[in-house]
């Protein structure tokens, strides 16, 4: 019975259970296949898959402006100048009948861009045809109109599906007015965690882009606000490693710079060194950042490590008794932008994160080698500076061994001897271990005696540590606090670090609510942005929120981590002694007992003020408020020591109730840039980005 059964239920499984997905239908049953998810990433990525068509007709020579419009009802239009998509039938094949113009837009791999130099397009972005019909597929609405011929053509689109045929609507003056395409879209809040476009986000992609296709304008619009911003570059490339080194002190200037074909493939470099310690390298092909690296980066990386060691040894830079430059040397400071154009690029994923194509290595590879010996060669002065930061890089690397090898050594010795000043939790598993990372001894005493110790461990500092953004890493690992956090979280440092080795999978930064905590805070950050990327990217890294008002309440407390939670109270609070009085006043009706009511009331406002706190200056209004809630004096907590080791636990380190910040990093070229300009060495920068923004401070967010 049992076999017939089975039997029967095999025998289900067959034509009928095979379920075929037509049309466009793949991409809304699936959509992160094709855009990568479907939450903020992927909404903008409908925006680059219209704009990386119109950016192709610029790099195939037919355009020269792409504007991008947010409109005020929730859609997007993005317009050029380019050629137009052909609107005309097909003769022949399934799209027999069919508009080209509506099988772009409705057959995924349908396009312009497959039949290499002979369909017009040498060089491709996008996602080679896939990218307009992804759009339509997760869009409520799209609307094509299309310049050319002399005539304006249209179609519109429902979810994927015309509504009609290309239709002639309008002529335009062909001698005065351009061809072109404009496709507009709004995307399907159903498919969508969120509908709503960031405007500094595409700002910042549009940037990118015109820096990385000469010729190319570009125009934003936001209907919302009514923002205008344009970008052109005449100097590609150049310009955009400039514009990476804003407000530091470069060593080469004008950077070095070389475009050239190898075959059919197009190699554009530009690098500049500046004074910093780190590398910020960027690498697209196509246009297309490929963050994850690839063939081209390998290339440039083995190039540039040969010439420069070439040229030190050459020239005497080089002792005979010293041992060769690591890459890491010959990149330290260095700004480099490398964009590849070829015509069949091969990405390592949907998302081309890494170019694949083994060729890409050796043109990179032979076009480095040339030119930038010739720019060494030609340039004397600045391959002094250039050969002499690399040097100074790899003796700072010996020390930094030396001294590395020192706290591990010492950790080795002492089985791992942990700082004496780290309290240590009892559980052993990372996953349910956390560290907080605590200033002032004051503070960490309280928090010790607060935790709960089965899982939380306690590092106290002592004063800020140390601003990595100006130093080494041999001075860093000399600073005594740098190595008690490297300790005691277990990973080591810098090519000796160790993700698994990490004893704790939260690492929470607590720090007084006042400019000194948030500028610890910015210390901590800057540390592990630097030198432990892995716990950022890897979402260890946490913020505490310790609250920042305590409102008392007859015999209890109630917190509020801002103002407008502080506000919420006091509102709630009248509510509910309206209530009351309401209440009394029909138990008065039918009773005609006060005292009862009076003793509640005299019990809801008295409390006496804090023994540690301080009485905050508030407007009247809130103050009025305040005495009409019941709320006696509010108190602001400046720092965390102003709390006892109950209310610490309470507000800032129960999970039942706390609330943490995890730290992300949305876009490492704006972290980078701002981490420069908080913790580097030009005031002037620091000062402006400062009083740019006191004007959006409320008198509460001020430290005087």
């Amino acid at each position: 019975m049992a076999d017939k059964a089975q039997s029967k239920g095999k025998s289900e499984y067959g034509a009928a259970q095979i379920q075929v997905l037509e049309g466009l239908d793949p991409v809304r049953k699936r959509p992160g296949m094709y855009i990568g998810g479907t939450g903020i990433e992927g909404l903008h990525h409908l925006v680059w898959e219209i704009v990386n068509n119109s950016v192709d007709e610029v790099m195939a020579g037919r355009a020269t402006t792409v504007t991008v419009e947010l409109l005020a009802d929730g859609g997007v239009r993005v317009a050029d100048d380019g050629a137009g998509i052909p609107v005309d039938k097909h003769k022949t094949g399934s799209q027999a009948g069919k508009s080209a113009l509506e099988t772009v837009l409705t057959v995924l791999h349908a396009g312009g861009k497959f039949g290499g130099a002979e369909s017009g397009y040498k060089v491709s972005g996008g996602l080679h045809g896939v990218g307009s019909s992804v759009v339509n597929a997760l869009s409520t609405n799209l609307i094509a109109e299309v310049r050319r011929n002399g005539k304006i053509y249209h179609q519109e689109y429902k979810v994927g599906k015309p509504q009609s045929d290309v239709k002639a609507v309008g002529t335009y003056d062909e001698k005065a007015e351009s061809t072109g395409t404009t496709i507009t879209f709004w995307p399907d809040a159903s498919i969508f965690e969120s509908i709503e476009f960031d405007y500094k986000t595409i700002l910042e992609y549009l940037r990118r882009q015109a820096y990385l296709t000469k010729g190319l304008r570009v125009k934003l619009l936001d209907e919302h606000t009514g923002s205008r911003y344009g970008f052109y570059f005449e100097g590609g490339i150049k310009s955009y490693v400039q514009h990476i080194n804003a407000g530091r002190e470069v060593l080469n200037e004008p950077p070095f710079y070389v475009q050239k074909q190898v075959k059919d493939l197009e190699v554009e470099v530009a690098i500049q060194y500046n004074d910093s310690y780190v590398e910020t390298a960027k690498y697209f092909a196509n246009n297309i950042p490929t963050n994850g690296g690839g063939t081209h980066a390998e290339g440039f990386r083995r190039a540039i490590t040969r010439i420069v060691n070439e040229y030190g040894r050459k020239n005497g830079l080089i002792k005979d008794n010293e041992e060769n430059l690591t890459g890491e040397d010959c990149r330290e400071g260095m700004a480099v932008v490398i964009s590849v154009k070829l015509p069949d690029p091969q990405f390592e994923g949907q998302t081309k994160d890494k170019l694949g194509n083994p060729e890409v290595r050796g043109a990179v590879e032979t076009v480095m080698a040339e030119w930038f010996m010739y720019y060494l060669e030609e340039n004397p002065n600045e391959a002094k500076k250039i050969l002499g930061k690399a040097l100074l890089s790899s003796r700072a690397r010996m020390a930094a061994r030396a001294a590395r090898d020192t706290v591990i050594r010492k950790g080795a010795l002492d089985g791992m001897t942990l700082p004496g000043k780290l309290s240590d939790c009892r559980s052993k598993d990372p996953s349910k271990s956390e560290i907080f990372i605590v200033e002032g001894e004051s503070a960490g005493g309280s928090a010790k005696m607060g935790r709960d110790s089965e899982f939380q461990a306690i590092l106290p500092l002592r004063g800020k540590i140390l601003n990595v953004e100006r130093a080494r890493l041999d001075r860093i690992l000399g600073s005594e606090m740098i190595k008690n956090i490297i300790i005691a979280l277990g990973t080591g440092i810098a090519d000796q670090f160790e993700i698994e080795r990490l004893r704790y999978h939260r690492i929470v930064i607590m720090t007084d609510a006042d400019v000194d905590g948030a500028h610890i805070r910015t210390l901590l950050l800057t540390f592990f942005y630097r030198h432990m990327p892995e716990l950022v990217s890897g979402g260890y890294i946490y913020i505490a929120q310790p609250p920042l008002f305590g409102l008392p309440v007859g015999k209890k407390k109630l917190y509020a981590f801002d103002e407008e939670e502080r506000d919420a109270i006091i509102d709630r609070l009248i509510a509910e002694k309206s209530a009351k009085k309401s209440a009394k006043g029909a138990l008065e009706a039918v009773e005609d007992d006060e005292e009862i009511v009076a003793t509640e009331e005299e019990e809801i406002v008295e409390e006496p003020e804090g023994e540690d706190s301080e009485e905050t200056p508030i407007n009247d209004e809130v103050n009025r408020r305040r005495k009409e809630a019941g709320v006696g004096d509010i108190q602001r907590y400046k720092g965390l020591g102003e709390m006892n080791a109950e209310q610490l636990w309470e507000t800032t380190m129960d999970p039942a109730g706390r609330i943490l910040l995890k730290v992300r990093i949305e876009d490492a070229e704006k972290a980078d840039a701002i981490f420069n300009k908080l913790m580097g060495e030009e005031v002037l920068l620091r000062k402006n980005f400062i009083t740019s923004r006191a004007s959006t401070l409320s008198d509460d967010d001020l430290d005087i």
